[in-house]
């Protein structure tokens, strides 16, 4: 599970500007795509479907394949016809169950800029073990997980001379969560990730998850099959493939370290390396690990939310951060893990 520095090549920002008490400032240098204005009405659809249980990925204001594949799901969960247009019918039975503006203004307060930031994220293993934790890179990098978005989008959405400090406002697509209201038996640093990651507390309860290699989602499924709610994947790769099968979620791991074992990646340099990486949102498995009976498989978070369904895994299933932390809270030990081609 080879980490990758969030902020490396395309993605590099002015990395001066984007800790707390900075500035937003535009990316050094870019993909085209990200160039593209936000369209508010994109915007909103993401976030209504993202609330609804039906995560369009990250939140950029931009039409794209995660978007169709969530429009789709809500679509069977509603019973209406699966076309992956945002139709009327479909827009009318969204807003009828989520009818919330797709982008509000928030003022920042100190716990939202809380660091400590570690800067970019060495590329090595051994390098990255070396480290307290593997955090947030930069204020600007929280903020945009914590909104289920980017750092390009929430820098478009505001102006570049907007102050990253307490008493600032900025806009933002409206995923804050409702209900917060988390289970007192979980670990307070659990609770803490989920109530910073905007996870609400009101969760349908998964008889089974099925992951779809062919659609590149994970659905949530409760009594009698019903769709409850769809999530965007990464599943294997060509020398790492998914697990075909059926499998159990054994447990969760909150928070955790990652034991790099190099003899277990086939992309790996040295495979005579070995190290144990601290936690952290930019760890190689995100925030949480559900751990799945097939050895060294899991479901689990990701540095790199906006890669997901883009890119290639080594055979586990990755999701973006919010939305693994919010399956977590749907299932289990002893809940089924369908894995299908």
């Amino acid at each position: 599970m080879k980490t990758i520095n969030r902020f490396g090549g395309c993605l590099a920002l002015a990395t001066a500007c984007l800790i707390a008490g900075g500035t937003m400032a535009q990316p050094a240098a870019r993909p085209a795509s990200s160039a593209r204005a936000i369209s508010p009405d994109v915007m909103t659809l993401q976030v209504r479907l993202d609330r609804a249980g039906f995560g369009p990925g990250v939140i950029d204001g931009q039409r794209g394949q995660s978007l169709v594949r969530a429009l789709k799901g809500f679509q069977q969960a509603a019973d209406l016809p699966v076309t992956g247009e945002p139709d009327e019918a479909t827009l009318a039975a969204l807003t009828s169950r989520m009818d919330v503006p797709g982008i509000i203004e928030v003022e920042l307060t100190p716990a939202m800029l809380a660091g400590p930031f570690i800067g970019p994220v060495p590329a090595r293993e051994p390098d990255q073990a070396k480290l307290p934790a593997l955090g947030y890179s930069t204020a600007l990098e929280k903020l945009s997980e914590m909104f289920h978005t980017t750092p390009e989008t929430l820098v478009k959405l505001n102006s570049v001379s907007t102050k990253l400090e307490p008493g600032s406002r900025i806009r933002i697509p409206n995923v804050v969560a409702a209900a917060r209201d988390y289970d007192p038996d979980l670990k307070p640093e659990w609770r803490q990730t989920l109530d910073m990651l905007n996870v609400s507390s009101a969760q349908p309860r998964a008889v089974r998850v099925v992951v779809d290699k062919s659609d590149g989602v994970l659905r949530v499924e409760g009594e009698d099959g019903k769709l409850l709610a769809q999530f965007p994947v990464t599943t294997g790769s060509k020398h790492d493939p998914l697990p075909l099968g059926s499998w159990k979620i054994q447990g969760a791991a909150y928070n955790p370290p990652f034991h790099y074992n190099a003899k277990l990646f086939w992309d790996a340099d040295n495979k005579n390396e070995k190290a144990l990486l601290p936690p952290g949102p930019n760890g190689p498995v995100g925030v949480v690990w559900l751990d799945l009976d097939k050895p060294h498989y899991g479901i689990h978070g990701t540095p790199r939310p906006e890669n997901i369904g883009r890119t290639e895994s080594h055979g586990c299933i990755r999701m973006t951060n919010w939305d693994a932390a919010r399956l977590a809270t749907m299932v289990k030990p002893g809940t089924s893990a369908v894995f299908r081609a």
